[in-house]
């Protein structure tokens, strides 16, 4: 025989094997059915919760290497003196710097939260090329003291566009405060966080304190630093911290991304049950799906005692109940991927803003995959070593 006559024929085996795979796999449709249905919802809630992990960790991924942070070793709450700028331009290794200051506002109900920043704008910008602003909407921003910028998706979030007036009553900085909308940028990737605000320092400096009786001018909530090289982020925190050393304001400086970290840590426990619960979906539905396979071998214990007296190895059942398995485990799980997808998507516009990134990743996907595979593979083990010992005579009993 030729090599084409051997193609074809093994071509023709394989198709013969599915069309007898996806028979068997509905012969009870009923059974198979819910089984996979039960699939669909494990495998998507699985993903939809693995899903959320990785948003929790979105601010983290989206930090640079080259990016520090110096805030007050006591607390973020307590701020640090204005004064420390000029000290900290003057680090070696130090190449950018700019600071800014939690706003903390309210956009008509507490439920409308978004992160607000009061930022030093023309050094900030500079320190975050991520944020991708039209050059007529950054001059417009620069220039309107009263002005904001906000992210995508904030903007799509609440209607807004390049124009509108925004009111946010304030809690750290009492009263009402109106904002002229002048850009919105798009992140340059998709972990880039697209749910901010950024407002001009200066003009909320100066309006608390005329506001309020007392100065603000004089102080910032955290400096942001650009170093060199992302090699040299120790000991450029070292320098500095050992510089504000028993100051009255002493300093903590670690990279950006150790800083997202402190916030994650708050919620570690949180994270660790919502990981423990994907898990334990999938466990659960291997045992629904490890029922089903057992019920289908029992059913077809005279057919497979039948195949091994025509001649049938063993491997051929094994293979048979394998394959079933994995036909019913790939279409449930591959139905549950497609479904994540929608509904990952319902969800984050459901909690606006409460996520600055929420998209399902393709690691995400590849682990429903692989969790379709698995509880294929492990549902069919029992009942295809069973089956693959039985013996023909107590086989075939069974037949009517």
């Amino acid at each position: 025989p030729t090599f084409t006559d051997i193609r074809t024929e093994a071509l023709a085996c394989t198709m013969f094997l599915l069309r007898l795979l996806f028979k068997n796999a509905f012969r009870h449709r009923l059974r198979t059915v819910l089984t996979m249905v039960g699939l669909v919802v494990a495998i998507c809630a699985f993903g939809l919760l693995r899903t959320i992990v990785d948003a929790w960790y979105a601010g983290v991924e989206g930090t640079s290497s080259t990016r520090l942070i110096t805030r007050n070793a006591i607390s973020l709450t307590f701020p640090l003196p204005l004064s420390y700028a000029e000290r900290l331009r003057s680090v070696e290794g130090v190449t950018g710097l700019s600071w800014s200051n939690w706003f903390g506002g309210v956009y008509i109900t507490e439920r409308n939260f978004f992160p607000q920043f009061a930022v030093d704008a023309p050094s900030y910008l500079a320190l975050y090329p991520e944020y991708v602003l039209k050059d007529d909407e950054k001059k417009a921003f620069l220039l309107d003291r009263q002005g904001v910028i906000v992210g995508r998706k904030l903007a799509d979030t609440y209607g807004w566009k390049v124009g509108d007036q925004i009111a946010l009553r304030g809690t750290i900085y009492p009263g009402t405060w109106v904002f002229n909308l002048r850009g919105i940028w798009d992140g340059v990737d998709a972990k880039t966080d697209e749910s901010q605000m950024l407002m001009h320092w200066q003009y909320l400096s100066e309006t608390a304190r005329k506001r309020l009786g007392r100065s603000m001018a004089d102080y910032v909530g955290a400096y942001v630093l650009r170093i060199d090289q992302p090699e040299s982020a120790p000991l450029v925190s070292e320098r500095i911290d050992a510089m504000f050393r028993n100051s009255l304001a002493e300093t903590l400086t670690e990279t950006e991304k150790a800083f997202q970290l402190s916030f994650v840590s708050m919620s570690e426990t949180i994270l660790v049950a919502i990981n423990a619960v994907s898990l334990v979906i999938v466990v659960i539905i291997m045992a629904v799906m490890a029922n089903t396979m057992s019920m289908t071998a029992r059913e077809r214990l005279s057919e497979y005692a039948t195949l091994k007296a025509l001649g049938f190895a063993p491997g051929f059942i094994v293979q048979l109940l394998f394959g079933e398995s994995l036909v019913i485990a790939l279409l449930g799980g591959g139905l549950g991927l497609a479904l994540t997808l929608p509904v990952a998507a319902a969800f984050a516009k459901s909690v606006g803003t409460l996520f600055p990134v929420f998209r399902v990743s393709e690691l995400t996907m590849a682990l429903q995959l692989l969790a379709s595979v698995v509880v294929g593979v492990v549902a069919a083990a029992w009942p295809a070593w069973k089956m693959s010992r039985i013996s023909i005579v107590n086989g075939l009993r069974h037949v009517a």
